[in-house]
């Protein structure tokens, strides 16, 4: 479990020792702060893994599906505007990413000797020669 920024390595290391054959990487800060570490460390045990934010494949990861983190942030932007408006935080509906994408990174693909199937391509919103 890597729940300090020094464990995220040994926690990669671990699940591969385990049998682990790909990462599933979620959505936190403290992952997401990490991430140049997180793709570079998996690109070298050769595990394939998946994001939650779609710049990350953007920047090696082999595949991201999620929400583009600019636009989350715009979204942000939009209740924080309206608590300074005078809104109360706890009046605010909550929202979600209205739109999901699936990226893929074909150079990572290729460097981990993976082969994608066509159909997966085919459904990606942007695939990263």
């Amino acid at each position: 479990m890597a729940d300090r920024p020094e464990r995220i390595v040994p926690a990669i290391d671990e699940a591969k020792r385990m049998g682990a054959m790909a990462l599933n990487v979620l959505a936190s800060p403290m992952l997401n702060a990490r991430r140049g570490e997180i793709i570079e460390h998996a690109a070298k045990l050769r595990l394939p893994a998946i994001y939650q934010w779609v710049e990350t494949a953007e920047e090696g990861g082999l595949v991201a599906y999620g929400p583009v983190l600019k636009s989350v942030f715009r979204q942000l932007a939009r209740q924080l505007a309206k608590v300074f408006r005078g809104a109360k935080p706890g009046d605010l509906p909550v929202e979600q990413p209205s739109a999901l994408e699936l990226v893929i990174n074909l150079k990572t693909a290729r460097a981990l000797g993976l082969t994608l199937p066509p159909s997966l391509l085919a459904r990606a919103d942007a695939v990263i020669e």
